[in-house]
């Protein structure tokens, strides 16, 4: 009993954590980014993969996140998170 009790309690506070409040560089395309990100994950991710990923490695994590994993967002929307991170959140590429 205790452990379903457990599992319940943990599943309950994941939205609570996925939904805590990160703040994102101001910029063209930042309503998209919280708005759509912000709906399946924390927005921590966008930081934490910053170091590495650069702008074609955002298109492919964008289209990913829409194709393979279903996201609710239209190409449009697609497209301004891309240039949002590019620009705001981009490694830059490698030589």
């Amino acid at each position: 009993m205790f452990r379903a009790a457990l599992i319940a309690v943990l599943f309950a506070a994941a939205p609570a954590v996925a939904q805590e409040a990160v703040s994102l560089k101001a910029g063209p395309g930042l309503d998209a980014v919280t708005v759509t990100c912000a709906t399946c994950h924390t927005l921590n991710y966008i930081r934490m993969n910053s170091p590495f990923l650069t702008p074609a490695g955002w298109k492919a994590e964008v289209t990913k996140m829409q194709q393979a994993f279903g996201g609710p967002f239209d190409d449009d929307t697609a497209n301004a998170i891309v240039q949002y991170l590019s620009a705001n959140y981009a490694a830059a590429p490698k030589p």
